[in-house]
């Protein structure tokens, strides 16, 4: 067993994890990666690929385990080097790009990554030195000469303007003093890396994920806890925020929300969470939900977008991460027992949707009324953004924007409790929960992940004329299921006040 980058960087979230990954792979499998996550890997493919652009003319080692073409390469100071491939005894990684520095008589790395310094940067960057710092130590005992390390990354500030400016897009940043105050300890966390997932005895007990919320739990989580319920204290909104109440839950041995005491230290949207599952009491402030209600004026409009986070910025006036608006589907209700009507949009051409989206928007909304949405930072942020390319359309946006409501805050703000929730507000807990007869289960499409990845395949070939035609009508039912699920829980709130 030779320990990569990848597993070593698993093994420091969680060594079980990582020993389950490298010697019993059927259990680590057992949860595929979902649509979300191949998007994340599709966009630092295509990041990578592009950074080669900033070092023109590179030799590429196209095999993953081809050592003797790397050691070639290095051998002759080739002067740029895609993907090329180091194994030590121990250790085996590969490099991004490697880059001769003629004045250092060495050469600088580059490790690509299709993130910006926007959120979380502070915990991304302290990954990325480690990633960086077990590359150095790897090529530190093969003796290749090294002179800095850098980290390439996408550029949060660069907005395309016509062509692609590879110059512009990306940033390369010195990490080299980053990594040469952790390479010591790197190194020895290295070594105990390789012990323990080269024993083929498996690590006795529960991972470290123990004490840690649900979101940030290891894939093999519910394999090394076996003793955790399926819906657990690390379940409790926000517990994983509140490290030592969850620490304190797990060292009494509570793992089931039942045997929470009642007078344990929660914040008061936590303790109803709690009580709607042990007491299976539905908790209703009619009064409040009547003042919500009567905050919202005919014609009512229920309105979802779909939209596709590019990494590399498509179209101009685009920037990283910029969300594409492709789809929006409406439900309209005009007045008192008046049906429903529908309408929807979809773009399916690799093109700048923005003004037909708008036109689109302006065509089918009705011009007065309250428009409701579910998280509507969300909606609000896209029609800011599309002003922000759109000038033109400044008006009509922020007009827009003033009339939403977010029938989402009913439930955020807990004026209706059902263990159902889970302590959420996701529509795709609510709905079912309020209007069992409506689900999303029934649907090619499940949730908004899916729904990206498929118009991003649609609209770059991925599918043959059949199959688009068929994703487009999926896409369609998805979307409209979003806005009429609104609906179906706007009325089911009316009749309870």
């Amino acid at each position: 067993m030779k320990l990569s980058k990848t597993n070593y960087l698993i093994f420091r979230d969680c060594g079980k994890n990582a020993w389950l990954k490298v010697n019993k792979p059927e259990i680590y499998k057992k949860h595929p990666l979902s649509q979300f996550e191949l998007l994340i890997i599709e966009s630092g493919n295509e990041v990578d690929e592009l950074a080669r652009g900033l070092f023109p003319d590179g030799a590429l080692v196209e095999d993953t385990g081809d050592t003797e073409l790397t050691k070639r390469l290095v051998d002759e100071r080739t002067k740029v080097i895609y993907q090329p491939v180091f194994e030590t005894e121990k250790y085996k990684m590969i490099s991004d790009i490697i880059v001769w520095n003629e004045s250092a008589n060495a050469y600088d790395v580059f490790e690509v990554k299709a993130s910006n310094s926007g959120d979380n940067k502070k915990k991304k960057d302290e990954i990325y030195t480690y990633d960086l710092a077990f590359q150095y130590s790897v090529l530190k005992e093969k003796n290749i000469p090294i002179n800095k390390l850098y980290l390439v990354r996408l550029n949060k500030a660069y907005s395309r303007a016509g062509e692609l400016d590879i110059e512009q897009l990306l940033t390369k940043e010195d990490f080299t003093d980053r990594v040469n105050d952790i390479l010591g300890a790197v190194e020895h966390e290295m070594n105990t890396a390789y012990e323990i997932l080269s024993d083929p005895k498996e690590p006795h007990g529960e991972c470290r994920c123990m004490t840690r919320g649900r979101s940030s739990h290891c894939t093999t989580f519910s394999y090394s806890n076996p003793d955790v319920p399926e819906y657990s204290v690390h379940d409790i909104a926000r517990i994983g925020q509140s490290k030592r109440k969850l620490e304190d839950l797990i060292d009494s041995q509570i793992y089931s929300i039942m045997d929470v005491p009642d007078d344990y230290d929660l914040t008061v949207n936590q303790k109803n969470q709690v009580e709607a599952i042990k007491t299976d009491r539905t908790t209703i402030d009619r009064s409040l939900i009547k003042e919500f209600l009567n905050t919202i004026s005919y014609p009512i409009s229920f309105l979802d977008y779909e939209t596709f986070p590019a990494a590399v910025p498509r179209f101009a006036g685009y920037k990283p991460y910029n969300q594409i608006p492709f789809q929006f589907s409406l439900h309209v209700v005009s007045g008192d027992d008046e049906e429903v009507m529908h309408s929807e949009f979809l773009h399916i051409e690799n093109t700048n949707p923005d003004i037909v989206f708008i036109e689109a928007l302006r065509a089918h909304l009705p011009d007065s009324g309250s428009i409701l949405v579910w998280h509507k930072s969300f909606e609000m942020g896209i029609n800011e953004k599309l002003a922000e390319r759109n000038p033109e359309h400044k008006v009509f946006l922020e007009e827009l924007n003033m009339r939403i409501i977010d029938l989402e805050d009913v439930f955020k703000q807990q004026l209706y409790i059902h263990k159902g929730f889970k302590g959420k507000s996701s529509i795709k807990l609510v709905l079912p929960t309020l209007v069992p007869s409506l689900s999303y289960k029934e649907l090619d499409i499940q949730d908004g992940a899916e729904a990206t990845d498929t118009w991003n395949k649609i609209v770059t070939g991925g599918y043959d004329a059949s199959e688009k035609a068929e994703q487009e009508k999926n896409l369609l039912e998805y979307c409209k299921l979003d806005t009429y699920a609104m609906y179906a829980i706007w009325k089911h709130l009316i009749e309870l006040s």
